[in-house]
Formats: C-alpha cells, structure tokens, sequence
C-alpha cells in the first residue's frame, strides 16, 4: 500500500516476504523521526511525523536472510508507481494532498533547437555548453540564461521547457539558454578563480560569437552550482545583470560544520565570507533565491540573503516546502525565476 497521510503522520507499509529481517525508511536525514519499521502481523509499519514538506522522496533498505546469509538492498516502494529520477538515480514520491507539478509542464512551448559549443579560457578542460534557442531566431541578438549543470537541469527540472513554455505564453521574451556541463563540477563550482573567469569574460565572448546577446546575462545554478552562479555575477562583468541560486551552498563554518571535511570548504567559505563583509554593491544585481525551509543550506541562504540586500543588490529569496533535490528546484522556477528575468528583460510585448 502507497503511503498514506493520516492525522499528524505518514503511514509507510512495506509487505515483505518471510525471509525480511529488517525494513528501514531511507529519505533526507534531515526530515525529524524514526527510520526503523516495525513487523505488524506481517507487514512493516512506520507512522513518521508529518513534515513540512508538500513531498517526501524515499525508498526502502530491507536486509533479508538468504541461505543463512545477510543480504541487504535498497529498493523502491513495490507499492507506490509514484516516482522520480534524481542526480543519484529513482526515488519513490509520497505527494501530499494538494500538491500539484508546475502547469507550464503541459503548457504550449514554442519549438527550439539545440546547438553543442565549447568554451576555451583558463581551465585546464575545455568547458562545453549546449546552447538551446527558438526556432527561427538563429543570429538574432536575444537575452541570455546561463545554466550551470545544464544538462541535469535540462533532465530533470525542464528548464528548456520552462523557457519554451513562457516565451509561447508571452510572460517572458524569446531568449536563449546555454547549459554548461559540470566536467569538473567539484574543482569548479567551488569558487575556482579560473572557472569563473572562464565563464564570466572568455565564455560569455563566445557565446556572444555565437548569437548576439542583448540585454543583462543572468546565471543560475543549484547547491555549488548556486553558489558558482553568484560567484560569477560577483565578477567584474557588465553583462551580467542577474542571478537566480537554488539551495546555494554558500558554506560558512558556523551553519555548516557537516561539511567541513569537504575538499574545498575552505575555499567556497572564504568566498562567502567575502560577500557577506561586502557593505556596499560596486554592481547592483537582481538576485533571486530558493531554499528549501528545512534544508541543511537555508541558514546560510538567509544569511546571505540579508548581506546581499544589506549590500544594495535587489533580492527576493523564498523558503519553499521541499528539500535539496531538482523537483524542488523545477516547482519554484515559477513565480521565482520568472520575475527575475522579467524584471531584467521584460515580456514578450515589453
């Protein structure tokens, strides 16, 4: 039986053979509760305290005895067809009542083309990115989107779709949308001084090469890719002119001790530390954030929120009811990115 919401808690039932020795809930560590499902006439129980989430992504961990042998495995709900791929494979969905997937999904999209390109500057690896762009429009001077883990977020948070389906509706321009792929995502996307050159004056003058821009460039990226996104608006760029960030990893040692074993927490921390010292903007941005409320990031995204507003950047961040994953990321492109780039580039008729 799927999960169920009762009361004050979600009823999780697994209905394993009499070889499982054990069924435990494996989800975010940090949704509050027990994990351990307990043997109720033959099937395993678990009542978890209803979070503040409009949905919870999970699968099973079952050790079983086989042949006198320990076996364990992770495992989607065999009773829930309710699932979702991630950047770390499929995950069984518990939708709470009246959650609803994002209605630009199933919208009308004008039809757009993709085109490979490769960015040369400072790094050792070349940096490639697809470039997406409406039919018709090939050598026009269009805005421009620039998306770090482009191609995941193209896979799984539609982002293209998302373009395609508020250009045909009116609510935003026709524009392009170049996604970067993460070759080096750790190394990179953790305040790598030659990246963000890379990206911010060598890359942007190709992509320019390729299709003239117009308009403020605005850059968007989730955890590390979020924070690389503000990291490149930082830079001395005029055509950056926004900047969208999604669970931003912006790491500081008194929030996030977690990760301090993390390769490059000291770098992306001094980084953010920068930022939030910074009291006055040379390069007032529009800047939108999203953090999930009870996400490990949304103590440090209000912080730097704040020092961002504090600064004179024009900042909107928003808590959403979900977590560190890309359906979270794909339901707050609308309203959140959508007045972003509105604010930068306009409607269709504007």
């Amino acid at each position: 039986m799927p999960p169920k919401l009762l009361d004050d808690h979600v009823r999780f039932r697994f209905t394993g053979a009499g070889d499982v020795v054990s069924v435990h809930l494996d989800c975010d560590p940090v949704i509050p509760g027990e994990r351990e499902l307990t043997r109720v006439e033959g099937t395993w129980e678990l009542a978890l305290p209803r979070p503040d989430l409009q949905r919870i992504e999970y699968r099973f961990t079952v050790a079983r005895t086989v042949a006198d042998a320990a076996v364990t495995e992770t495992i989607l709900d065999p009773d829930n067809p309710v699932t979702v791929e991630t950047a770390f494979g499929s995950r069984s969905v518990m939708e709470m009542p009246g959650y609803a997937v994002p209605s630009w999904l199933s919208a009308p999209a004008v039809p757009g083309g993709f085109t490979p390109m490769i960015l040369e500057g400072e790094t050792t690896h070349e940096v490639p990115v697809t470039v997406w762009e409406p039919d018709g429009t090939a050598g026009q001077a269009l805005p421009l989107l620039l998306v770090h883990d482009g191609p995941e977020y193209d896979q799984l948070a539609s982002i293209t779709q998302f373009s395609a389906a508020k250009i045909a509706s009116g609510e935003l321009p026709p524009h392009r949308v170049a996604l970067a792929h993460p070759v080096l995502r750790d190394a990179w996307y953790s305040g790598s001084p030659k990246y963000l050159r890379t990206i911010a004056q060598q890359g942007l003058w190709r992509l320019h090469e390729h299709a003239p821009i117009s308009g403020p460039v605005v850059v968007m990226g989730a955890s590390l890719g979020g924070l690389t996104a503000l990291l490149v608006g930082m830079l001395d760029a005029d055509e950056i002119g926004g900047v969208f960030s999604q669970s931003g990893s912006f790491f500081q040692a008194r929030h996030d001790g977690q990760e301090s074993s993390y390769k490059y927490f000291g770098r992306i921390s001094r980084r953010v530390q920068e930022i939030i010292d910074t009291r006055e903007a040379t390069r007032p941005l529009r800047i939108g954030l999203t953090c999930g409320s009870l996400e490990e990031n949304a103590a440090n995204n209000r912080d730097m929120a704040a020092a961002l507003r504090r600064a004179g950047h024009h900042v909107t961040h928003v808590e959403v009811p979900d977590l560190h994953n890309y359906t979270a990321w794909r339901d707050a492109l609308d309203p959140h990115l959508t007045q972003v780039l509105r604010d930068l580039w306009g409607d269709a008729q504007g």
